[in-house]
């Protein structure tokens, strides 16, 4: 393989929290009450999300720069559907998202066509989005002009 890149974390964990460190950043993962934790932080499908919408910004930024695409910003509504008897043990349920909407406002002159075209080079270069897609995920994307 070419270049390479490698991503590692080193987390300590503790009931339904987990401290997470990576090179200069700390996180904290953590459950709601309601699923035993404590709410010191976003759970772990809440960080999923974000990571896509981190990943999508990131990916739309480089893509933008190869098109010479007026890219002032873009806004991220992501939300996300699961069955929780996969995280149960039902068989035949998967424990991960069933469907997970994407909602992109696209600060920029360009025209619908151009941010289309953005979205289509974005998706298929996003590895966390392409990870989800790959797992089967229901992907439900619109982005449009802000």
């Amino acid at each position: 393989m070419a270049d390479e890149m490698t991503f590692r974390i080193e987390s300590k964990g503790k009931g339904m929290r987990s401290d997470v460190e990576t090179r200069k950043h700390s996180m904290v993962v953590d459950e709601p009450p309601n699923m035993g934790g404590e709410d010191t932080g976003p759970d772990p499908l809440t960080m999923m999300l974000s990571a896509l919408a981190g990943c999508e910004n990131v990916v739309a930024s480089m893509v933008a720069e190869e098109l010479a695409f007026d890219l002032e910003g873009i806004d991220f509504d992501i939300s996300g559907t699961i069955d929780p008897r996969g995280l149960k043990g039902v068989e035949g349920v998967r424990p991960y998202f069933q469907t997970v909407t994407i909602e992109a406002k696209v600060k920029t002159s360009e025209t619908e066509e151009r941010i289309a075209e953005l979205q289509r080079i974005t998706d298929q270069r996003c590895p966390v989005y392409t990870t989800m897609e790959a797992a089967g995920v229901d992907l439900k994307s619109d982005w449009s002009k802000a």
